[in-house]
């Protein structure tokens, strides 16, 4: 009999308690204000397929599924540096977003993921790095 392998989140803990949320014009709004990623804020792509498509500007990407084991040194670097929140995303930000966001940091989660983000439009694929719209136009 065959038994299908474990989901990649099943060895992890579940997050004990909901990030907040941060809609995709307040993340915009930073950037317009010359808010800078990985200085004034840390923002990260937890996304498995790496930069496929584009990732928001500054972006460092954290596939979730190797991130738990780096976690407290990310952390540990993170609290030495000036930055206060931590933004979160994958694709839709429904899974692992939620899950990756449980922090010391104040964590957000960026709402409707890097789908949302590149399907808002061009004020907002202007802010992605190596954007490929045929990506998101499947």
């Amino acid at each position: 009999m065959h038994v299908p392998p474990l989901p990649w989140h099943a060895i992890y803990p579940v997050p004990q308690s909901a990030a907040a949320g941060i809609r995709r014009e307040k993340l915009l709004q930073w950037f317009r204000l010359d808010k800078q990623a990985g200085r004034d804020f840390f923002l990260v792509d937890l996304r498995r397929t790496d930069f496929e498509g584009g990732t928001i500007r500054g972006s460092v990407n954290l596939p979730v599924q190797t991130l738990y084991p780096a976690i407290p040194t990310i952390y540990s670097l993170l609290i030495q540096s000036p930055v206060k929140e931590v933004v979160w995303y994958c694709g839709s930000s429904e899974g692992r977003g939620k899950r990756a966001a449980k922090t010391r940091l104040r964590s957000l989660v960026l709402e409707g993921g890097i789908k949302g983000w590149a399907a808002a439009g061009k004020e907002y694929t202007d802010f992605m790095d190596n954007y490929n719209a045929s990506v998101w136009t499947k």
